[in-house]
């Protein structure tokens, strides 16, 4: 959804910068390496010696063959995580502690919605179901693709309407966080693949998110874009990294015309801002 302009804080970047340097602590010898930046929502890439398993707190990570893998830590991760690691001549696995900053999350106000999509009916509740059931089918793949270890790329460009993690009132009602970001962009705007995958969803008129598209990037990890006018492909396409998959639109819960792109981990929410370079200059016409 569209709102007024907001940009990370000085605080925010310090807090980036602070935590991913925790990264760089020596690890045990023979365990792994890891790259990302320690703090809510954020994703963390992983390198183990081949044939190592990984747990993230309870959850066993698909490590591919070369011993890549990934988690994501949400955007309510609590403070301490735990992940464990079982090399092929470890007579038991491995632990250790991390400390996960927080972050500063505001508080945004949004006014003007149609009422039937801030507060749903009784008698589309079932629609709403039905259609949570598919994103949450969607979330929860955990295939062999390996996207997600690309540089991902700016699905849409244009102003940042939205930031990730955002707690939202809504016509004055508490909802949830927003869990991605808004790119404001005309109507009919060609939406790139941010990273190469295989598209896990495609249904053009969601209650809540109207034209709604999902990517499979692997190893739980996917994209999802919203509000969407257009679909350029189909369920079970692979598609490439800067790939049109979509055009954007205003549909669903929408104010006006923008980019929702959100990125996961499973059901963990993560910033999309976090694994992305600066926005790309916008030449004048």
């Amino acid at each position: 959804m569209n709102a007024n302009r907001s940009f990370p804080s000085f605080a925010f970047i310090c807090v980036h910068l602070r935590t991913a340097l925790l990264l760089l602590v020596a690890m045990p010898a023979g365990a792994f390496e890891l790259q990302g930046s320690w703090q809510q929502g954020s994703l963390v890439h992983g390198q183990a010696e081949p044939g190592t398993r990984v747990w993230f707190g309870e959850s066993a990570l698909r490590v591919s063959p070369q011993g890549a893998f990934v988690f994501g830590l949400d955007r309510d991760e609590p403070a301490k995580v735990e992940l464990r690691w079982q090399g092929q001549g470890d007579a038991r696995p491995l632990s250790r502690r991390y400390a996960v900053a927080p972050r500063p999350w505001k508080i945004q106000r949004i006014d003007g919605l149609p009422p039937d999509k801030v507060e749903p009916p009784p008698e589309v509740m079932a629609r709403i179901e039905r259609e949570q059931a598919l994103l949450n089918a969607a979330r929860d793949l955990d295939s062999d693709l390996d996207g997600w270890r690309q540089r991902f790329a700016w699905a849409a460009t244009g102003r940042i309407s939205g930031t990730f993690g955002n707690q939202r009132i809504l016509n004055g009602i508490p909802k949830q966080p927003h869990y991605g970001i808004d790119v404001a962009v005309p109507v009919g705007t060609p939406i790139h693949a941010p990273a190469d995958g295989v598209v896990s969803l495609a249904e053009p008129d969601l209650y809540f998110t109207g034209g709604t598209l999902m990517i499979d990037h692997g190893h739980g990890v996917s994209s999802i874009m919203v509000h969407l006018s257009a679909l350029k492909v189909r369920v079970g396409d692979a598609v490439r990294q800067g790939e049109v998959v979509a055009l954007s639109g205003k549909t669903g819960r929408a104010t006006g015309p923008h980019l929702h792109w959100g990125i996961g981990w499973f059901r963990s929410r993560v910033d999309p801002q976090t694994l992305l370079p600066p926005m790309p200059v916008r030449r004048a016409k």
